[in-house]
């Protein structure tokens, strides 16, 4: 089993393989208190205006969602839509 820290992830770009978009970087991940195991990533949704001024969402992307972790990105594979939460 291979380690990575949440450090050297935050330093990965998120990038949706449906669409080819950038999504942006991980600033947070969702643990399982119970076995301490990774449920989702958190990544910053868009901006309000053009993408300034902050977000008011963030998506929230569940580990299974994850289909490669390379040395410069996480590429995920899923209907952003669905995962958008606002916060």
């Amino acid at each position: 089993m291979s380690r990575i820290r949440l450090c050297e992830l935050k330093e990965k770009e998120v990038i949706n393989i449906c669409n080819c978009k950038k999504l942006g970087c991980i600033v947070d991940l969702v643990l399982n208190v119970c076995d301490g195991c990774v449920q989702a990533i958190i990544v910053p949704g868009p901006g309000r205006v053009c993408g300034f001024l902050g977000t008011d969402s963030e998506y929230v992307i569940p580990w299974r969602c994850i289909k490669k972790i390379g040395p410069d990105i996480v590429l995920v594979e899923i209907c952003e839509e669905k995962f958008l939460q606002k916060i």
